[in-house]
Formats: structure tokens, sequence, C-alpha cells
């Protein structure tokens, strides 16, 4: 299994994400993921620069391929601008860039004040803006009517001689069903077996990536106090990641969420086993990618810690 790192563009500044990015290829890290948000989940993270920005920064700074982890092409910003914005990146990063979809959250499509579909519905808003991105970086005019979309004489100018693959992350059974049919690949979080194996199944074995968090510091006590301040939102259950509006709402939310969880559910510290645990589960699993983000201050640290103590491990 491949291990990447993933850049959380809700907790650090522009430059901070450029100079990870740097880093992380100096360590070994086979790929970057990098987050596409509007909002932080909550005030603590305090960052989100716009994406497409960072990705044209960190082009010019290391030769990684790179995902977006993921973008939401439907509500907030209309699919042929990220079909554009998608071609660009792609462009400059000389084809390593894989354009990482999903159905989004409220937290950052409902600021334009309209409404936040049901799950079915933006599955279908999905799948109509991916056949419309793919049909844009053919670089063909295109006009079209659709349900969701309409363009009048769209044209994509930059966008490499082979276009970008879409992998899309899902959770459920139904959106799991949607990646298989319409993805290259899958983007997932949990290190579940049954849920790699069933999009495998279902796509014929296109390739699985995942992503996972770490509190790398001094002391494991340390590390979750990070995790719990900066991150309590990823202890939320169910689908309150997906429906609730604001920062403000998460910090609501996240106060149901104890320290003690955040112990149980969060690698911290500097133990190499602990991480390594952590990654072979996801190998376990039966992704081919893992992408590793860190949490709180640390993360010069952790890019080397996991350069000399975790890549090894993994070739």
């Amino acid at each position: 299994m491949r291990i990447g790192y993933f850049l959380s563009t809700e907790e650090y500044s522009p430059a901070e994400l450029v100079a990870q990015a740097a880093a992380a290829e100096r360590a070994g890290f086979a790929g970057l993921w990098i987050s596409d948000h509007f909002h932080p989940w909550n005030n603590e993270q305090g960052n989100s620069p716009l994406v497409w920005s960072v990705i044209g920064a960190i082009s010019q700074v290391c030769d990684l391929h790179v995902t977006t982890a993921v973008t939401c092409p439907t509500v907030r910003i209309h699919p042929a601008i990220v079909a554009q914005a998608a071609g660009t990146c792609a462009e400059m990063l000389d084809g390593r860039f894989t354009l990482g979809v999903g159905t989004g959250e409220a937290l950052n499509e409902s600021i334009l004040g309209g409404p936040w579909p049901s799950i079915d519905v933006r599955l279908e808003m999905l799948e109509e803006a991916v056949e419309l991105i793919r049909e844009l970086w053919s670089g063909d005019v295109v006009t079209t009517t659709g349900r969701h979309y309409s363009v009048d004489h769209a044209r994509i100018y930059n966008v490499p001689d082979t276009p970008p693959a879409i992998f899309m992350s899902a959770f459920g059974p139904r959106a799991l069903e949607v990646a298989a049919r319409i993805g290259d690949g899958y983007i997932g979080t949990a290190p579940d077996a049954d849920l790699v194996r069933r999009f495998k199944d279902a796509s014929g074995g296109k390739p699985a990536q995942a992503g996972a968090k770490v509190a790398f510091a001094p002391t494991q006590d340390e590390g979750w106090e990070h995790a719990h301040r900066l991150w309590p939102n990823a202890g939320l259950p169910g689908e309150l990641a997906q429906i609730l509006p604001t920062p403000e709402h998460f910090e609501q939310a996240t106060e149901l969420v104890t320290m003690e969880s955040t112990r149980e559910s969060v690698v911290a510290g500097n133990d190499p086993e602990e991480h390594l645990r952590q990654v072979r589960e996801y190998a376990d699993a039966g992704y081919d990618e893992l992408y590793v983000a860190n949490m709180g201050p640390h993360h010069q640290e952790m890019i080397e810690f996991y350069g000399k103590e975790i890549l090894p491990a993994f070739g």
C-alpha cells in the first residue's frame, strides 16, 4: 500500500500547506491529498483557503501527485467551473492530478442561501456533474441542457492530453453503487474491509484510497489535547457532518464529544507502533493508498517521523 500525506486546508494556512507539501516529498510520501472547503469545521481550526490557488502553488514546489479529497462540484460551484479549475491544475502538475468528488456538506455548500438537497438528489446532481466535467475535458465546444446543469458554448482550453481520473467518495450503499459506476476509483475514511470489497467487486477492481488523521506530539496526552481541541467533529456520528450548516453548529454539537472518545479513536504521540498499527488496519482493509493528516502544531515533526519510522515499513 502506498502512503501519502493529507493536507488539511481547514487547519493550516496556504503557506503552511505549501511548505508541508514540499516537506512530504522530501520525506518520501507517495502523493498528496488536499481537502476542499469553504468553511473550516470549527473556528478553532481557523483556516479555509481556496484549494485551487493552493494547488497551483504546490505545483511549483514539488512533483507529487495531488488529489482533492474531496471537491463538491454541484451546489456552491458549477461543474463547468470545477472542470476549468481541475483542468488547469492538472496541466500545471503535468498530469499528476486526480479530481476527488463527493456529495458535499451543508457546511460548505449552503453558503449561497439555497436549499440543501436530500442525499438522493445530491447523488443525482453529482452524477450529472461528473458527466458534464468529462464532456468539457474533451476540449470540444459543449452546449447542453440537463436536469440540473446547463452550459452554452462552453469550452475548456487548458487540460492535459489525458484528462484527470475522477475518484468518488462514498459512505452508504447507494453512494457506493454510484461510485463504482461513475468513478475511476473510490475514496473512503474508515478501515472497513467490507466496504472496500463491495466497491471493488462492483467496479471490476478499481483502486481505493483512504484518509486518516493522527495527532503527532511528544506525548500522547498532548496529541489528544490537540485532536480534541481542533477536530472534535471527527467524533460526531451518522450524517451530522453532512447536514450541520455552520462552524458554530459544529461547535455546539461537538460539546457532546468527550475527551475519552477522542483518546479511544485518535492515534496520538510518537510511538511508531501505534502509527504502524493504524496504517496496517487500512492495508488489511484492502485500500491501495492511504493519506495521513496531522492534527496540531507538530506537522513538520510528523512528516519527518513518518519518513524515518513508517514509510520504510511499506516500501
